[in-house]
Formats: structure tokens, sequence, C-alpha cells
């Protein structure tokens, strides 16, 4: 019986996955040394040693399956590596899994089962023989009823997916809002979900603009009622003029003249938030010969 501690271990001399330690160590008989030789020949090893690059490209997608659907973004450390098909199979054997789970979070998903074996080595496989970083970076398992639609939306072959609720439309109407959430890029659903704390940041800066501006005390109140709302109209799905409108009416007026109400937004833009590292491409290929 391998115990946790040496599984512990082996994965902080390797980096590589909790499960894989233990297999490694089982297939050993608890010598930690042959353990990192076989995590070695797996290749398992040189997955764990691209685990401190940043990978901020890959993809977003979408899978549907009747009342269910999942958005995910899985990263790579390049665009290149994300229109490989051998990782866009990947990307589809994960949401194919996941749609038929009760995951609530990536560690959940890490430990499914994916045609004989975890998402987690699945991930590390590939990660291998594709020779970059691989990661699963975020989800969401999204469940409607039979009166709401989805709309979804792909943007530049994956690198927005917007994933829409609404209630009483069309799956046109659900659509068309994705396409809208895409481009416009609303941080929320509705001008209510805003942060307090945010809110009263963006009221400071507006104040001081007014006042570097010589605004008079007195007004500076009133005209930042009309600003707030403005930013409204940047941030709050709902609240944005409609794309495809030809009288400047509101998303959320769009979707009620068509009898119905947006329930619920997720848009992934792959990457956003990760801090990127420019290398210089000579440093790059030197470094990717010296791996070899």
């Amino acid at each position: 019986m391998v115990s946790p501690s040496l599984v512990k271990d082996l994965r902080e001399m390797t980096g590589a996955g909790m499960l894989d330690c233990k297999k490694a160590l089982d297939a050993t008989n608890g010598n930690i040394d042959e353990a990192v030789n076989w995590l070695r020949e797996k290749g398992i090893s040189k997955a764990a040693k691209k685990a401190d690059r940043i990978a901020a490209e890959g993809i977003a997608s979408i899978l549907i399956d009747g009342n269910n659907a999942v958005i995910l973004e899985v990263n790579s450390e390049t665009d290149f590596v994300a229109k490989n098909e051998e990782f866009l199979s990947m990307v589809k054997d994960i949401l194919k899994t996941i749609i038929k789970s009760d995951a609530k979070s990536i560690e959940d998903v890490l430990a499914l089962n994916c045609d004989g074996e975890t998402i987690e080595s699945l991930i590390v496989n590939k990660t291998a023989t594709i020779g970059e970083k691989l990661s699963l970076r975020r989800f969401e398992k999204v469940t409607k009823k039979d009166n709401e639609q989805f709309g979804s939306y792909i943007h530049m072959g994956g690198r927005i997916a917007t994933l829409i609720v609404t209630e009483n439309t069309t799956e046109e109407v659900a659509k068309d809002v994705a396409m809208h959430a895409a481009a416009m890029r609303p941080l929320y659903l509705h001008s209510s979900e805003v942060p307090e704390a945010v809110l009263e940041k963006e009221k400071e800066v507006i104040r001081e603009q007014l006042i570097n501006e010589g605004k008079p005390a007195d007004r500076i109140e009133s005209i930042m009622v009309g600003k707030i709302n403005k930013y409204y109209e940047e941030v709050a799905l709902e609240n944005q003029i409609f794309i495809k409108a030809e009288n400047k009416e509101t998303v959320a007026k769009f979707v009620a003249n068509h009898g119905g109400k947006i329930l619920s937004m997720i848009r992934y833009e792959v990457g956003e938030g990760i801090e990127k590292k420019e290398e210089n491409f000579a440093d790059e290929v030197a470094k990717q010969i010296n791996n070899i």
C-alpha cells in the first residue's frame, strides 16, 4: 500500500499529478527513484516541466445537449497549437465528459473518467505529446427549463464564446443576444450586478473629472447621474444599445419586444486576465532546442 506521504514526495519531485504519482509508485512497488523513471518514460515528467510556463492562448468552446450546456476555456501556449486537431479533439472529449457529469469545480472535472483515464491524465499526456503546456482554466455547466432558450456564439474560431439563457424567446433571438455580447464585451448582465466598490470607484473618477473640468460644485451630483447611466450602457448587457437595432433600443428592450427576458450571460475571452510573457523569438527557438 503506497502511503499518501510518498505520493506527496513524488509529486513535489516531479510536478506530476497526484493520480499519476500514485500509479507510478504502484507500478514500482513504492520505489520512488524507479517511480521517477516511470513518469519520465511515460512522458509525464516532461509535461510537468512545462507547468511553470504561461498558457494564455487556447480556445473557448460550448457544447449544448438538450437542456444542458457547458462552456469552457482550455489554454495552450500558442494559438498555433489551439488550431491543432489533437488539441481540438481533446477539448471536445472534455466537453462531452463534463456535460454528462455533476462536476462543480475544476478539481471535480480533473478527476472525471474520460475513455479510461482521468481528465487530468488526458491533459498531462497531451501536454507531453503536443509539446506545450495545456490547462483547463474554467468552465460552467448551465441547465435550463423547457420554456427557456440557449443562445450561443463562438467568435474568431474560439477566441470568444458566449452563452445566453433567455425566457420565452426563439433560439434566433437568444443567438442574436449572444452575438451582441461577444462583440460588445459586457461585464455584467444587469446594472444591479455592478459591485458597490466598483461603482463607488467609478463615481470617484467621474467626480474628479468634473471638478477638473471646472463644473459648478452644486451641479456635480446631478451631472453624475447621467454619467453613471452612460457607464451602465458600457458594462451591463441589458443597458447596452443592441448592436442590430435601428432605433437605438437596448438589448433588454429588444428581447422584451420579442416577449421574453434575459436570464443569464456567460462570456469567455481566451487569456483574459492572464499576464502574458513577451519572449524574444530567437530566445524561444533556443529554449525549444534545449528542451529536445
